[in-house]
């Protein structure tokens, strides 16, 4: 087990499988489909990120550098949030953007029935250790476990 400390966007604790991309999270082109034609499963739509197109991001660690692309994302990421279809926890190697905490912050104080742990500034160290698979839990004070 590694132990990273970050810094906290919005708060929470979870356990959850990861899934990694080492390239920007285009929240709109990942989210988008999945969410306006009822995809169960929330599989990534977004063909211009090979390591996660069609795989299900609901209910998992999103690892990531940074979000990117459109201005709508936090929209997207609040909305998907609203639906109870977001990822269990957002977990970005780099500072989070705007946008991606607008949407965070939005959800985590208007949708009473979803809670996503947000922390962002973990080191390129973090996005490096981590692969699919591996057994993430985030602490209330920013400190991401990784499992084996």
């Amino acid at each position: 087990m590694r132990e990273f400390q970050g810094r906290v966007v919005t708060p929470g604790e979870v356990t959850a499988e990861a899934i990694v991309t080492t390239q920007g999270f285009n929240t709109l082109a990942s989210l988008q489909m999945p969410l306006q034609f009822g995809d169960k499963e929330v599989k990534c739509s977004d063909q211009n990120n090979e390591e996660l197109h069609g795989k299900p991001l609901i209910g998992k660690a999103l690892c990531l550098p940074q979000t990117i692309g459109s201005t709508t994302g936090g929209l997207v990421l609040y909305c998907a949030c609203a639906l109870e279809k977001n990822p269990a926890c957002m977990l970005f190697a780099n500072h989070i953007d705007s946008l991606a905490a607008a949407g965070a912050v939005l959800a985590d104080v208007w949708v009473e029935k979803v809670t996503m742990p947000v922390v962002d500034c973990l080191g390129d160290e973090f996005l490096q250790y981590v692969k699919d698979g591996m057994t993430i839990t985030v602490k209330e004070n920013g400190v991401v476990q990784v499992n084996d």
